[in-house]
């Protein structure tokens, strides 16, 4: 069997990449950082207690007195652990992989729904991107962006974008056939029956996305603390380095509440959303009735 090299044509191109293109990496690296740093100081220029009683309010936004009294007391705890600026920075790191994957997403999600083609050609990618190893997404990260929290932010990006393109395409395509052809009947536009109603009712799913890519993202907190992005992967790292088992447990425990509570809080702000998508898809249920054009001109 002839021995073929793989790994050196990609590493020449990695290469070739990181010469030619230096200024467009220094531009992404420089955006990134803006937006890292704009999240972080509204996270940390107010007082603790502050930015507490804002989650806490957010958490209590569908009068869910259990889910307040946690995100209470779990912030409190990282509070009094001395975690919370390491929490506030894989916070901002979350918001802008997960900001940045939804953005990125959502689009193809609806273009690979409206177009087969699409679709084939984009599963496959993101079969690759979901099963390589998030460790594998680092080395070309730091090559280009250097050591800090930006590789950090692009390999927890590109491993987060899977879920937000595939629950998107597969909203839109369960939509209800008989709902889009009385629409159609009525005479919806492609742009119109996108954004009145197919989005409408593939909402759940996009949400459900919404909410797997923030677990995906913030999963990858741990692995990104190698490269230096800080925050309660360095607090774990640090742990591991050092064999402080306690200093671990308490980065790791953080991190726990922080998925609890993103988990919980999307959850919640999807349920209005399903509410409605079981009104809407009961008004239209019977097809060929009068209810039909208010799934159009809703």
């Amino acid at each position: 069997m002839p021995e073929i090299n793989v790994g050196a044509p990609v590493g020449a191109f990695v290469d070739w990449l990181t010469a030619n293109f230096g200024p467009l990496f220094h531009a992404i690296s420089t955006v990134m950082l803006v937006l890292l740093d704009a999240v972080l100081i509204v996270l940390t220029a107010p007082s603790p207690y502050i930015v507490i009683l804002v989650l806490v309010a957010l958490a209590l936004l569908e009068r869910k007195w259990g889910f307040g009294l946690f995100t209470l007391l779990a912030f409190l705890l990282i509070l009094a652990m001395g975690l919370w600026v390491e929490a506030m920075q894989t916070l901002a790191l979350v918001v802008v992989a997960t900001l940045i994957a939804v953005a990125i997403g959502i689009p193809v999600g609806i273009w690979a729904a409206r177009s087969r083609r699409v679709s084939n050609v984009v599963r496959p990618i993101l079969d690759f991107m979901q099963t390589l190893p998030v460790f594998v997404y680092l080395i070309p990260a730091v090559f280009f962006f250097g050591i800090g929290a930006v590789p950090g932010v692009v390999a927890t990006l590109v491993f987060a974008i899977p879920p937000a393109v595939r629950l998107t395409e597969l909203g839109i395509r369960s939509v209800d056939k008989e709902v889009t052809e009385a629409a159609v009947a009525f005479g919806a536009k492609p742009r119109q029956m996108l954004r009145e109603v197919q989005l409408p009712l593939a909402m759940p799913s996009i949400m459900a996305g919404v909410n797997q890519t923030l677990m995906l993202a913030l999963s990858c907190v741990v692995i990104a603390g190698l490269v230096g992005s800080g925050g309660l992967g360095a607090v774990v790292v640090r742990g591991i380095s050092t064999l402080d088992v306690g200093a671990g447990f308490e980065g790791g425990i953080a991190v726990v509440f922080l998925a609890i509570y993103l988990d919980r809080l999307t959850s919640a702000l999807a349920e209005p959303r399903r509410r409605r998508t079981k009104t809407r898809r009961a008004e239209a249920a019977p097809a060929g009735t009068a209810d039909e054009p208010a799934l159009v001109s809703s």
